[in-house]
C-alpha cells in the first residue's frame, strides 16, 4: 500500500502545493519541484487506542501512535534566482487522532474521516541547500526553526484534514464541528521555586522572576512576570503539579470544564457569575463561545487595479481579539472553508466585525458588522446565510455560518448522604474524660476573605472549610497570577466513601513489618482510645477525625490518581499532639512496592499534605480493587508513640471514577 500512498503524495505536491507556492509571492513564480521521492520506508503505527466512553454512537475516535523515519528525496528549484534546495530525510513522531464520522447505513459505512495531531509532533527535517533558499526575497525572514514550527502547527488541532468518503456528506458540516466544551485555566500560583538570580558571580543566590507558559495544542499563553518571589502562598488547593526537570517546585492550577449550551436561558446567570461590567464589554472572563465557519465570497470588487483580480483575505475581530484567514490569490470569488472561534465576554454588547482586504494592494474590499445580540434571537443561536458587504460592490456577499454557545459551569447536586458519608465528627467528651485527658486542639473554620476576587465556579462545603494553618502563611510570599486563560477541565465530582467502624478491627495478613498488623498494639491502642472517647456515650459517626482525598482514574496515563489533601480533628498521642502521616495500599496488593506514604507533619492534629500518588492499573481492573487508607502516628526508632490514628477502606467500583471526586 505504501507505493500508492507515495503516488498520492507526489500528486498532492505537484497539483496543490506547487501552484500555491507560486501564487503566494511574485518572487516564487518560478518555483517547481524537480524530484519527489518519498522513499521506501513506510509510516509505522506503534499503537492504537480506541475510545469507548463519552463518544457519540455515530462516530469512532482513534489515537494512533505514529512514527515515520523516511529516506526521502525532495528537490526544488527557483529558476529566477538560480536557487536549488531540497530535503534528504524527514522524521515525524506523535499521536494522531483519527475521527470516523458520520457512520452511515450504506457502504463504505463511514461518511468522512478527520485527521489531526493533539499536540505538536516531533518533527526533524534534514535540509540541503537551505542557506541558499533562505536568501531568496520573501523567505529571508525565515529560519530552520520557524519553518519547522509553521509545518508542525499546521498539523495540530484546531487545524485538521477532512476527507469526505461519500458524495452525500456535506463537507461544510464536517468542517463546522461544535466543540464538546471549553477548558478554562486559572493560572493561580507556584510554590518552592528555584532561585535563578545570582550575585557576586554566583556566590550569593537571589530569587527568581517567575512567569508561566501554557501550551494547549498549537496555542501558547504566557502570564505576567512576578518579580522576586520563590514561595507563593496557596489559598485553596484543587491540585498541585510537581515541576519536572528541576530539583524542586510545584505549580497550582485550577481547571474548569464548561459545557456549551445552545440556548440563552442561563446567559443572565452566567453574566452575573463572571461579574460582567457594562462599561467593560470586552474584558474579563468569557460567558460564551462564538464559532464561525468562513465559507466563501462572491462578486468582490477588483481593488485598485480594475483589470486585475485581488488577493482577498478576511479579518475577523470580536473585542480585542482579531484573527485572519488565509490568502486566496487572484480571484474575486474566493473559497476559504476555514473555522474560527472567539471567546465572548458579553454577547449582549459585543459585535463581530468582518473586513475583506486585498493583500496585494493593502486596501479594503468591503466590510460589515454583526451585533451578537442578533444571534441570541436566532434559532439554536445559529445563523447561516450570505451577508452583504458595505463599502464594496453592489452584489458583493460573504457566506458564513455563525453559532453562539453559552458557557455553563454546572454544579452537581449532592445529597446530604453524599456530603457526609465519609465524614466523622469528634463526639463531646464527658467531664471525667476531660479531667483524665489533655485538651484537644480544635481547628477554627475561617470564613473566606470577602475582599479577594473569587473565580466563577461552584463552591462546595469542603471548599469553604479551610484550615487555619493555611491562613498563617505570609501573604507577601505569594505571587498571584490573575491571568485567566479562558479555555475548558473536567471538574471533580463528589462520590461516596464507605466508612464503617468495623474496618478498624479487620486483620489483614501482610509480609511487610511496617504494615498495620505487624504492630498489633496499634489496633489495641486505637480501640482503647475509642472507648475513652465514648466514655459511656453513644459512639459518634467520626470519633477519629476526617481526611480529604481526591480520587480519579486517568485513562491517558492508565493510572489511578490519589491526592491526599489534609486531615482534621485527629486524635492526639501526647500532650503535644500527633505526628501524622498517611499510608495507602491498593488491595489486595500489600507488597512494600505497592505502598504509598506521605511526609510526616510534626505536632499537629490538622495536617496538610497536598501530595499526589499514582497506581499503575487499568480502569476495569481498578474497579475490582479497594483503596486501603490509614492515618498513622510517626515516632522515632523503637518509640512507643507509633500507632494507628484511623483507617478507611474505599471500594473503587464506581462509575464516576473516570471523572473523579473530592471528598472529606
Amino acid at each position: 500500500m505504501w507505493p500508492f500512498i507515495c503516488q498520492f503524495i507526489e500528486k498532492l505536491f505537484r497539483e496543490t502545493i506547487e501552484p500555491a507556492v507560486r501564487g503566494a509571492n511574485n518572487h516564487l513564480s518560478t518555483f517547481s519541484f524537480t524530484k519527489i521521492d518519498i522513499g521506501h520506508q513506510p509510516l509505522r503505527i506503534n499503537g492504537v487506542k480506541v475510545y469507548t466512553e463519552n463518544v457519540d454512537k455515530r462516530q469512532i475516535i482513534l489515537d494512533l501512535q505514529i512514527s515515520f523515519v523516511g529516506n526521502c528525496e525532495i528537490d526544488l528549484e527557483i529558476k529566477r534566482y538560480f536557487c536549488r534546495a531540497g530535503v534528504k530525510s524527514i522524521q515525524i513522531h506523535g499521536t494522531m487522532r483519527v475521527i470516523l464520522e458520520p457512520l452511515i447505513g450504506d457502504m463504505p459505512l463511514i461518511g468522512a474521516l478527520s485527521l489531526f495531531f493533539l499536540r505538536k509532533p516531533l518533527l526533524e527535517i534534514n535540509w540541503t541547500g537551505l542557506t541558499n533558499l533562505l536568501d531568496v526575497p520573501g523567505l529571508n525572514g525565515l529560519s530552520d526553526t520557524i519553518i519547522l514550527d509553521i509545518i508542525s502547527n499546521y498539523l495540530v488541532l484546531p487545524n485538521r484534514i477532512t476527507v469526505p468518503l461519500v458524495s452525500e456528506v456535506q463537507i461544510a458540516q464536517l468542517r463546522f464541528p461544535i466543540p464538546k466544551g471549553v477548558l478554562r485555566i486559572h493560572f493561580i500560583e507556584a510554590q518552592d521555586l528555584e532561585g535563578k538570580d545570582t550575585y557576586l558571580k554566583g556566590i550569593v543566590k537571589g530569587k527568581s522572576d517567575p512567569y508561566g507558559i501554557i501550551r494547549v495544542g498549537n496555542q501558547i499563553f504566557q502570564s505576567k512576570v512576578i518579580k522576586e518571589n520563590l514561595n507563593p502562598k496557596w489559598n485553596e488547593v484543587y491540585e498541585w503539579f510537581t515541576l519536572d526537570e528541576v530539583s524542586k517546585g510545584k505549580l497550582h492550577l485550577k481547571l474548569e470544564w464548561l459545557t456549551l449550551m445552545p440556548t440563552a436561558e442561563n446567559l443572565d446567570k452566567v453574566l452575573t457569575s463572571i461579574r460582567a461590567d457594562k462599561d467593560q464589554a470586552n474584558d474579563g472572563l468569557s460567558s460564551a463561545l462564538l464559532i464561525l465557519y468562513l465559507d466563501s465570497a462572491r462578486n468582490l470588487p477588483s481593488g485598485k487595479k480594475i483589470n486585475s483580480n485581488p488577493n482577498p483575505l478576511v479579518l475577523l475581530s470580536v473585542g480585542h481579539k482579531a484573527q485572519e484567514s488565509k490568502i486566496r490569490y487572484k480571484t474575486n470569488e474566493p473559497v476559504w472553508e476555514e473555522n474560527f472561534t472567539f471567546f465572548v465576554h458579553n454577547p449582549k454588547r459585543q459585535d463581530l466585525e468582518v473586513e475583506v482586504r486585498d493583500e496585494q494592494h493593502q486596501c479594503s474590499l468591503g466590510n460589515f458588522k454583526l451585533p451578537l445580540s442578533q444571534l441570541l434571537e436566532s434559532e439554536d443561536l445559529t445563523m447561516h446565510q450570505r451577508f452583504h458587504l458595505s463599502n464594496s460592490g453592489p452584489n458583493s456577499t460573504i457566506n458564513m455560518k455563525i453559532a453562539l454557545r453559552v458557557l455553563s459551569l454546572e454544579k452537581q447536586a449532592r445529597s446530604p448522604d453524599h456530603q457526609h458519608s465519609a465524614q466523622v465528627k469528634r463526639p463531646s467528651l464527658s467531664k471525667d474524660a476531660r479531667k483524665s485527658s489533655f485538651k484537644p486542639q480544635v481547628p477554627v473554620s475561617p470564613t473566606p476573605d470577602s475582599n479577594k476576587p473569587v473565580p466563577a465556579s461552584p463552591v462546595t462545603d469542603s471548599d469553604k472549610k479551610t484550615d487555619t494553618a493555611e491562613k498563617s502563611q505570609p501573604a507577601n510570599a505569594s505571587p498571584q497570577w490573575p491571568t485567566d486563560l479562558s479555555r475548558s477541565s473536567s471538574s471533580l465530582h463528589a462520590s461516596n466513601f464507605s466508612y464503617s467502624p468495623s474496618h478498624l478491627s479487620v486483620k489483614e495478613p501482610t509480609p511487610s513489618i511496617a504494615s498495620d498488623i505487624s504492630l498489633p498494639i496499634a489496633t489495641q491502642e486505637l480501640r482503647q482510645r475509642l472507648r475513652q472517647l465514648e466514655n459511656g456515650t453513644t459512639l459518634g459517626q467520626s470519633p477519629l477525625g476526617q481526611i480529604q482525598l481526591t480520587i480519579r482514574h486517568s485513562s491517558q496515563r492508565n493510572k489511578l490518581i490519589v491526592v491526599v489533601h489534609s486531615c482534621r480533628n485527629l486524635i492526639a498521642f501526647s500532650e503535644e499532639g500527633s505526628d501524622p502521616y498517611v499510608r495507602m495500599y491498593l488491595l489486595p496488593d500489600k507488597r512494600r512496592s505497592g505502598r504509598r506514604k506521605t511526609h510526616v507533619s510534626k505536632k499537629t492534629l490538622n495536617p496538610v499534605f497536598d501530595q499526589i500518588f499514582d497506581f499503575s492499573v487499568s480502569l476495569p481492573e481498578v474497579q475490582r480493587r479497594t483503596l486501603d487508607v490509614a492515618v498513622k502516628n510517626s515516632g522515632g526508632f523503637l518509640s512507643k508513640d507509633k500507632g494507628l490514628l484511623g483507617k478507611l477502606l474505599i471500594p473503587l467500583a464506581s462509575e464516576e471514577l473516570a471523572k473523579g471526586w473530592t471528598q472529606w
